[in-house]
């Protein structure tokens, strides 16, 4: 296959996504509804919370289709590039080519232009791409991410939210998105604090999604049979990193125990409570 040709007034710079387009590779926008003829599969909540250092990206690992649980292990957070990260919530399969296409774009931007794009850049560049989904949105294949990064310019962590039109909102402290997102972010919102460490916002993180898990049946929880557990990962000045799962397996346990705790400490002894008549 020969490389494409083009003249110089219409030569798409250090675009891919330009590329791709005007080379008439992008995939044929959907022309009926979809989510009503085919079982689609969606990825559902996933959360970003800013704390001192950087970013912290989570998400669930459950994927539905319908009132079915379509896949249990699914991945919803993944590194844009070194300094950056996205999460994925809506159409599973539109959202997963969508993440590919933003990584290649940013390798080939900072391969044609020799700098990384600024961390602005790239939350523009995810909109734009959001905004070309918009028509096979409107036949059920809404997909709504986040974007996180360590901007290196102004030394510092930044997140973004979206909508199906390709708006982009930048978030102060934290943002969450996907079918849970209502019950994640209050708790989150209850639980911030400017100065989180590392640890304390991988705490908040976890403790969100178990209780949107616990409110949202299109969100997973902790599965300790299949030892599965949520995605997490920080994005600091040194780059965009995985938390290892044993590490989330802990954090949960440690949730759990504090957790029953609380609960233990609410219950009534049966005696007191069946206790009548008065004082003498």
């Amino acid at each position: 296959m020969d490389l494409p040709l083009f003249p110089l007034a219409d030569d798409p710079g250090s675009s891919f996504l330009e590329l791709v387009r005007r080379a008439g590779l992008l995939a044929p926008t959907p022309t009926a509804d979809a989510a009503a003829l085919l079982p689609i599969t969606h990825g559902t909540t996933v959360v970003a919370i800013r704390y001192a250092d950087g970013v912290v990206m989570a998400g669930d690992r459950r994927a539905t289709s319908g009132n079915l649980i379509a896949h249990r292990a699914i991945e919803k957070v993944f590194a844009a590039d070194r300094h950056s990260g996205v999460a994925i919530a809506g159409a599973a399969g539109p959202a997963m080519d969508m993440v590919k296409l933003f990584q290649l774009q940013l390798e080939h931007y900072e391969k044609v232009e020799g700098n990384e794009l600024s961390l602005e850049g790239k939350a523009n560049q995810l909109s734009q791409m959001v905004r070309n989904h918009l028509p096979a949105a409107m036949q059920g294949l809404a997909v709504v991410p986040l974007f996180a990064g360590y901007d290196v310019r102004r030394n510092l962590g930044r997140l973004f939210q979206y909508d199906v039109t390709g708006g982009r909102y930048e978030e102060s402290n934290f943002a969450s998105t996907g079918s849970g997102s209502l019950h994640a972010g209050t708790v989150i919102k209850l639980g911030f604090r400017e100065g989180l460490t590392a640890s304390e916002a991988l705490d908040l993180a976890i403790h969100a999604l178990f209780q949107a898990a616990d409110e949202d049946s299109a969100t997973g929880g902790p599965d300790r049979v299949r030892g599965i557990f949520p995605t997490m990962a920080t994005i600091t000045a040194d780059g965009f990193e995985r938390i290892d799962e044993l590490d989330i397996a802990r954090r949960f346990d440690e949730l759990l125990d504090r957790l029953a705790e609380i609960q233990a400490t609410r219950r009534v002894p049966e005696t007191d409570a069946n206790l009548g008549g008065t004082s003498s």
